[in-house]
């Protein structure tokens, strides 16, 4: 009885060590890895902080600060600037605005 739960514990280790192993290998390969930008110590490629640098940095408005007409007016400005790229949009219901050039995501080529 006690060798065949010994040999069941070794078996069922040894499967979940080989699923593990394949899947992290079919992860690995597919260059979804690369993709996870949740992993810690993700560096972004030379050419992202580049393009991140050229890009105009979002406007946040201070929800808990004072509300004066200058402080009203930039947020109405950036608001409007907001407007105005979903208004040159000619049609804001196709898949255009979700593509990946849209949305800025950038595919690595396998080379």
């Amino acid at each position: 009885m006690n060798r065949n739960l010994l040999i069941l514990g070794v078996a069922s280790m040894g499967i979940a060590v080989a699923t593990t192993s394949i899947s992290l290998v079919a992860y690995h390969d597919s260059g979804d890895i690369y993709l996870d930008r949740s992993r810690p110590g993700f560096l972004p490629d030379e050419d992202e902080i580049d393009q991140q640098q050229g890009q105009k940095k979002d406007y946040s408005f201070d929800s808990s600060g004072d509300l004066n007409p200058d402080i009203l007016q930039t947020y109405l400005n950036n608001y409007q600037e907001q407007l105005d790229s979903l208004d040159k949009l000619e049609k804001p219901f196709s898949t255009a605005p979700l593509s990946d050039e849209s949305l800025g995501i950038t595919l690595k080529s396998s080379e």
